[in-house]
Parts: structure tokens; C-alpha cells; sequence
């Protein structure tokens, strides 16, 4: 769903679930002049919290590590972009945001 979404909007869509040491990126996508690393939560229910509050700090750490090494490796020249996309799916709704700059790295 969050691929479809973002392709919708626009985005190219380079990688899905890419991998450096125990940090995992959901999407890396891109725009003309950004390159967007997406990080997706789903949740059955919104009880205790909506899905985009689940991104913990350690979590941000571990994107932003595998994004400095993504953007080494490929020598992307880009600048880089922190978005997620929230998903709320159960028998009773479906609902899907995309928080674009959803949190900062300084």
C-alpha cells in the first residue's frame, strides 16, 4: 500500500527493505531533487497510539545510519528526506497518511 501510494504521488521507488547491519529502510524513493527514506508502521489498532508515534529515537538512529551508508555507497548527491507512511488496518477501517519530513537529523 505505501509503495502504490507514494508512486501515485510521483515518487520512483529504488529500493524496498534495504538492509545495513541491524537497521532496516522500509522505501527509499526519490523525487526530482530529493532522495526519501521512508519508514512505514502498521498497526491493527490506534488504542494506544497512532502508528506514526511508534518511531522511537533508536529507531530515527538506525535509519539515519543506513541512509549515510546508502547515500555513500551509491554517491547520491541528493538532499535527504525522512518521511513515514502510517497505516491503520483492521476489519473495521483502512486508513494511510504520509508524514513528509516526519523528523529531523541534525
Amino acid at each position: 500500500m505505501a509503495v502504490e501510494l507514494l508512486r501515485a504521488k510521483g515518487y520512483l521507488i529504488r529500493e524496498q527493505n534495504f538492509r545495513f547491519q541491524r537497521a532496516e529502510i522500509d522505501i527509499i524513493a526519490e523525487t526530482a531533487d530529493q532522495l526519501v527514506i521512508v519508514e512505514v508502521k502498521t498497526r491493527n489498532s490506534d488504542f494506544f497510539g497512532d502508528p506514526q508515534s511508534f518511531v522511537t529515537p533508536s529507531k530515527i538512529q538506525n535509519l539515519v545510519r543506513a541512509a549515510d551508508h546508502y547515500v555513500a555507497q551509491n554517491e547520491i548527491n541528493k538532499e535527504v528526506r525522512f518521511d513515514i507512511v502510517a497505516v491503520l488496518m483492521n476489519q473495521y477501517q483502512q486508513r494511510i497518511q504520509h508524514f513528509e519530513d516526519a523528523f529531523y537529523f541534525f
